[in-house]
């Protein structure tokens, strides 16, 4: 059975950013008025997420999750929806969260799912050998052991048309598309086009990466950074950043994790989500 890539260091959400230290404590910047920045008290953490939502109109709270070393789950921020209820959750050896939602990953390849899913984003009770997940705002992706994909909830603009994608190590979904990276190393996409967030068929050599609202970012086996889709806030403007073994892509900023264990951000800082200059000894222990 396949492992999982890239367990999360680093997340970014729609105005907010998470960082987990080696030592297994958690930093966090930005937005905090539902309380998705308060992790200070948190512990033997070993990955994170954070919610995210692409509307402007929408007032911007959103939740973080913790996944601790035991397997279980720990959650802050906005929970109108039962996002957060992840106390009960046992056996998890990673999370996604997206808007409204939140999934787990079971040792046994199953996924749970608490929060919205009114357009059928937490359906995935029949999902089996499950490796890896990601959620986007209006639908979850997930990648079985034998590199096959999977995808559940709104697939308006075909971001879940995903049933013909093989090889796939890693998966990330974004506002209303898909990118899965395969392990030889190229990338493939789904969904809507318009924005250029698709465009990765040219990527080579990619080791990780992740689903902004409208934009794609990625990793190369060098350490560099590659970037495409929506730009409005210079959020893809990391063409410069080297020595680069994890990025994560919010709404409108992106987060790059260094070998060294600190982080550099592009992108939207109205709300201080890019303030991690002063971060260090980030990354998996």
């Amino acid at each position: 059975m396949r492992t999982l890539a890239h367990p999360s260091a680093l997340a970014a959400g729609r105005r907010h950013s998470v960082g987990r230290r080696r030592d297994g404590t958690v930093l966090a910047v930005g937005h905090t008025a539902a309380g998705e920045c308060r992790v200070e008290e948190w512990a033997n953490v070993v990955a994170v997420a954070a919610g995210n939502v692409h509307t402007a109109t929408n007032t911007g709270k959103s939740h973080t999750v913790g996944l601790r070393s035991d397997g279980t789950v720990l959650a802050t921020g906005w929970n109108g929806d039962g996002q957060g209820d992840v106390a009960g959750w046992r056996g998890v050896t990673a999370v996604a969260a997206g808007w409204r939602r939140t999934l787990g990953l079971l040792k046994n390849g199953r996924v749970l799912a608490v929060g919205r899913s009114a357009e059928g984003q937490c359906d995935v009770q029949s999902w089996r050998e499950v490796v890896a997940l990601s959620c986007g705002d209006w639908h979850s992706v997930g990648v079985r052991s034998d590199g096959g994909a999977l995808a559940a909830g709104n697939n308006r603009r075909r971001q879940c048309a995903v049933e013909g994608w093989r090889d796939l190590v890693s998966i990330a979904a974004g506002y209303v598309h898909t990118v899965g990276l395969r392990a030889d190393g190229r990338a493939v996409a789904t969904g809507d086009r318009t924005t250029g967030a698709c465009e990765v068929d040219a990527w080579e050599e990619v080791v990780a990466l992740d689903a902004g609202s409208y934009h794609t970012v990625g990793v190369t086996a060098s350490g560099r950074v590659l970037a495409t889709g929506a730009n409005s806030h210079g959020q893809c403007e990391v063409g410069g950043w080297r020595g680069i073994i994890a990025v994560t892509a919010g709404s409108t900023h992106t987060l790059g994790l260094r070998a060294d264990g600190t982080v550099v951000s592009a992108g939207n800082n109205a709300d201080r989500q890019c303030a991690v200059d002063a971060w260090s000894e980030v990354g998996l222990a």
